[in-house]
């Protein structure tokens, strides 16, 4: 008996649990968006998690390293529901201490965010007072079933749960068995419609919040004017190779990694980017005053830190966007600067070389579109920065919203506290996209082909070794310029059996690609690629 009980008052606390949730997103949806008790603890959480798991989450979960953190938090609020019913039925109030503190510690977590709104912190205590009440309404009744149960069981001779309860001293303690009944009845009604009611709230005022949001539309309407210069692509710029990488890469194959749980909705008439510290004037730049200085279009290829080698955290865009420098110069930047600190609207900081954005070969911008369309809300819609070169982490602020010029001795950005380095010069590096490790190659000719990418300086040769034979050169694709990625292929005759293959990159500096792996942290992974293919 006692096992069953138990086990109904976790069940009461999970419910409980799940209609703080739904209150609280129904007042997010009513009063405060921001105000999502679970997104804020999970973005709180992405700020806290030790660089191990944050890169042991991308390595194995990639885009979807952000659904393992919502299902992971999940379980975590299940667990935690459950020990409250569990103790709120075995000591009074201390379920509903649980569940305050819960709550109070979702509150920290959303007041404390980026651009909170005054309001953000009503939906969670709104929904923790309901929470607690239902805890309350359910183990009570639970409490008194039980204790009906008891005393039936005390009441019964040779009933083995006896034991369980105090023997009654006679006929006046007999237990109304109706009692017992009518309770169980109660507990079992009350569960049922609250846990209804939570997910039919809940799930409902998501799926209206994602349904009301009028960014979409605006994204869609959003007309940029025409670029004064657009990207000539080259003939022979990339080769038909099944299983090669394109030339490049699709909005929606993008890699994407950042420290947004969810993806920030801003309505470009609405956002302005502010530019202060070392200055010699702080100004502030609407979305149509950042484009009426002119765009241009540029072929950019970007590159995650946590890219391993042979890794897919690499891609290449055209963008369209107005050069940083452009706006630096209109602020006026002051002498002993060193370090621009960019920050985006959910807080995330990078730290960018003041010379990476000052330099005029160096074509770093702020990109408003992506391969001929506004840029995604996931890639940083409205505007966010794009820095040839440098490593995401440290130069490709999605949706920024301002600009500190400083030093690195005097500012430091999100993830240098949490072992990366504060300047991340992108290491150049070589991949094999075809054949594949896990796909068999039929005997006869074939071509190893893959990418290569030497941002700002460029690719000179790539060369590739069978069954660690010599080196041989491969034909590489005609570069649309030093800051995007080329092709390669060499022509082999696969003969049965399995083989070796490795590559290595020379780039326009006559330097080879690092061959001694190194891990990702704390300034990108280095070495060369191998691997082994079966020929059938």
């Amino acid at each position: 008996m006692r096992a069953r009980f138990w086990f109904l008052a976790a069940l009461a606390g999970v419910v409980s649990a799940g209609v703080l949730l739904a209150v609280a997103e129904l007042f997010a949806l009513l009063v405060a968006r921001d105000g999502s008790p679970v997104l804020a603890v999970g973005s709180f959480v992405i700020d806290i998690v030790p660089r191990w798991a944050k890169e042991f989450a991308i390595e194995v979960f990639g885009a979807n390293d952000k659904l393992f953190l919502l299902a992971s938090i999940g379980l975590a609020v299940v667990v935690a529901a459950a020990l409250a019913g569990v103790l709120q039925l075995w000591r009074r109030p201390l379920g509903d201490v649980l569940l305050v503190l819960a709550g109070a510690l979702a509150v920290a977590a959303i007041v404390t965010r980026a651009a909170a709104t005054p309001l953000a912190w009503l939906p969670t205590v709104l929904g923790t007072a309901a929470g607690v009440v239902v805890l309350e309404l359910l183990v009570r009744r639970l409490a008194r079933w039980r204790a009906d149960a008891r005393g039936a069981a005390a009441a019964t001779p040779g009933d083995p749960s006896a034991s369980d309860a105090p023997r009654a001293s006679g006929p006046a303690s007999a237990p109304d068995s109706s009692c017992a009944s009518v309770d169980r009845r109660g507990f079992f009604v009350l569960t049922a419609a609250a846990a209804l009611g939570a997910a039919v709230v809940g799930v409902g005022s998501r799926v209206v919040a994602v349904a009301t949001s009028s960014i979409d539309g605006i994204r869609e309407a959003l007309k940029l004017p025409s670029p004064r210069s657009t990207v000539t692509v080259p003939e022979g710029a990339e080769f038909d190779i099944e299983g090669l990488s394109s030339l490049y890469t699709s909005n929606a194959d993008f890699y994407r990694v950042d420290t947004a749980l969810t993806v920030p909705e801003i309505d470009p008439a609405t956002w302005s980017l502010r530019v202060t510290g070392m200055v010699d004037e702080e100004i502030t730049l609407t979305f149509q005053q950042l484009i009426d200085l002119g765009l241009d279009e540029y072929s950019v290829t970007l590159t995650c830190v946590s890219n391993e080698v042979g890794g897919g955290l690499v891609g290449s865009a055209k963008w369209l966007g107005v050069p940083v420098r452009t706006v630096l110069e209109k602020a006026g930047v002051q002498q002993g600067a060193d370090m621009v600190l960019s920050t985006s609207i959910d807080g995330f900081t990078a730290s960018t070389p003041l010379t990476s954005l000052t330099d005029e070969g160096i074509d770093a911008i702020f990109a408003v579109a992506m391969n001929g369309e506004p840029l995604p809300f996931e890639h940083g819609f409205p505007v966010r920065m794009v820095v040839p070169g440098l490593y995401g982490y440290v130069s490709a602020t999605k949706w920024v919203v301002e600009l500190k010029v400083t030093t690195f001795a005097d500012d430091e950005a999100y993830w240098t506290p949490r072992g990366y380095s504060a300047e991340a010069p992108i290491k150049f590096s070589s991949r094999i996209d075809t054949p594949r490790v896990d796909k068999q190659v039929p005997a006869g000719p074939t071509k190893i082909a893959g990418m290569a990418w030497a941002q700002t300086v460029g690719i000179e040769r790539v060369e590739v070794s069978i069954d660690n034979g010599e080196w041989q050169p491969a034909t590489l694709s005609a570069p649309v310029n030093e800051d995007t990625w080329v092709q390669w292929f060499v022509d082999w005759e696969a003969t049965t059996g399995t083989h070796y293959l490795a590559v290595r990159a020379v780039n326009k500096a006559g330097e080879l690609q690092v061959q001694e792996r190194a891990p990702i942290a704390p300034d990108g992974s280095t070495g060369w690629q191998s691997t082994l293919v079966t020929v059938v």
